[in-house]
């Protein structure tokens, strides 16, 4: 008889250790959810963008004539278009889809 009770207060342990173990992971699964929606994922959103509008004004810097912008550096930034050849034609085309600086940063501010 005492064999039974043993088993049987064993395995009720181990469950209700397994469960408590269970909702111990899930809690730390939500905490972390929470944690990344709250404070980790808007940062980066706003460091990306930050790091767009540096390359883009760098980009609208080295290439003005893309736009129509005289420069008289033109002839010595041609030189880094064969480096940055992958990412003009998708800077140009953000450019020219792009609204204002003032709205692309209420965009980013959430106004």
């Amino acid at each position: 008889m005492s064999d039974g009770t043993d088993d049987d207060a064993g395995e009720g342990a181990a469950t209700l250790a397994d469960r408590i173990d269970r909702l111990l992971a899930v809690l730390r699964e939500w905490a972390a959810g929470l944690y990344h929606g709250l404070i980790s994922h808007p940062a980066f959103e706003k460091v990306e963008k930050e790091a767009e509008d540096l390359e883009d004004t760098f980009m609208l810097a080295c290439f003005p004539d893309a736009f129509g912008i005289p420069s008289p550096v033109s002839y010595y930034t041609a030189e880094l278009l064969p480096y940055l050849e992958s990412e003009f034609e998708a800077w140009e085309r953000r450019m020219w889809n792009r609204g204002s600086m003032l709205e692309r940063k209420g965009q980013q501010y959430h106004f």
